[in-house]
């Protein structure tokens, strides 16, 4: 693929850290909720070796995070997600689909509850913002709605809590996995949550405090020589193979939570009021027609930049949404949408790439 530079501009924001990822190397960007994502700083595969044995920093800034406040917070947000957060906790962190009228995803982002009627909605990439401030028009709710100035680095990896452990001290050790607290640098308070965009483990430091923040990213470099600590960025490779599921690649606003394995979160017996509750019920009862699965690819190079078609004996069942080589497995791991007749693991397929028609077969998320 031809490399185009990207310009860069008001309406495609830097982060509080682009200036020091610059200096560090970063071979690559995306753009992701209108912001700059640093995707790689070097060789995809060698990445995904250090961050499996070592520790990385993220700038992940592009994870926006929408706060809402007011006497109707609770109902504005129970209303946008399936999942039953009447029971919320401060301190916990709640993996939380967004669904529209008609049952499909909007969204897929963690919610905090912050304090009594404040909540933070920390999203991928679709304009959540407009989509709230709607409903709460529409609804006449009392809630303040915007975006919080908060910019989040992760820290990724083995070895990330010895890292965590060196800049805030022993009781970072206990928090638990989807928890979060406030934790003290230098007389500055930020909110840190046992989460990630990784399977390796490792924490979320939302960053209120701008120049606070940047002391912390340098003062994490001075300390972690010891444990290999890399910038890096998310990985294709590791997230495909750990099934993390990805908007706006792996599913969007034509997919409905049940057919991308989200049952868990859709609660659908309780008496919340939410979005689409009526159509998901009745896509259960009469059952889901497509489902996302994981497959292996018989070939070891791919450059995908849309859907590619699967077919078996002539017939289309499905298609590829992302696809990486894996070291691990050396051949193309990818996800998919499969109509719900072909999504049986081991179900063969074909598939076009490179000019060429490639083999390939089902198989579970994660891919094992």
């Amino acid at each position: 693929m031809k490399k185009i530079p990207l310009i860069k501009s008001k309406r495609v924001r830097s982060t509080p850290f682009t200036s020091r990822i610059e200096k560090q190397g970063v071979s690559g960007y995306s753009v992701y909720n209108h912001m700059l994502l640093p995707v790689s700083f070097g060789s995809i595969e060698d990445e995904y070796i250090h961050l499996k044995e070592h520790v990385q920093i993220w700038d992940v800034s592009v994870q926006r995070e929408i706060e809402i406040i007011g006497a109707d917070s609770d109902k504005l947000v129970q209303l946008m997600t399936c999942r039953n957060l009447s029971n919320a906790k401060l301190g916990k962190c709640y993996y939380s689909p967004l669904i529209d009228g008609n049952g499909n995803l909007v969204n897929d982002p963690l919610i905090f509850k912050l304090d009594e009627k404040k909540w933070r909605i920390c999203i991928a990439d679709s304009d959540v913002l407009f989509f709230a401030k709607g409903l709460a028009s529409g609804k006449n709710f009392d809630v303040d709605i915007y975006e919080s100035n908060v910019n989040t680095i992760a820290i990724q990896g083995p070895k990330s809590e010895n890292l965590m452990q060196k800049a805030f001290g022993d009781e970072i050790k206990e928090l638990k996995f989807f928890n979060y607290k406030y934790y003290i640098f230098k007389g500055v308070k930020h909110l840190i949550s046992k989460t990630g965009y990784s399977k390796q483990g490792g924490y979320e430091i939302h960053i209120e405090n701008i120049t606070s923040g940047l002391e912390l990213y340098d003062y994490f470099f001075k300390i972690g020589k010891e444990f290999n600590l890399k910038a890096g960025a998310p990985n294709l490779i590791e997230r495909i193979e750990g099934g993390l599921l990805s908007y706006g690649n792996d599913m969007d606003n034509r997919d409905n939570p049940l057919e991308c394995g989200f049952d868990k979160y859709v609660n659908l017996e309780s008496d919340i009021v939410f979005l689409g509750k009526e159509k998901l019920k009745k896509i259960k009862k009469e059952g889901i027609k497509k489902k996302l699965m994981g497959v292996k690819i018989d070939t070891n190079f791919i450059n995908m930049s849309e859907a590619i078609p699967l077919n078996s004996e002539n017939t289309n069942i499905g298609e590829l949404r992302s696809g990486v080589f894996s070291p691990k497995f050396g051949k193309i791991v990818g996800i998919a949408m499969l109509k719900k007749e072909f999504s049986k693991i081991s179900q063969k397929f074909q598939i076009k790439l490179n000019n060429k028609l490639v083999k390939g077969e089902v198989c579970n998320l994660p891919i094992t």
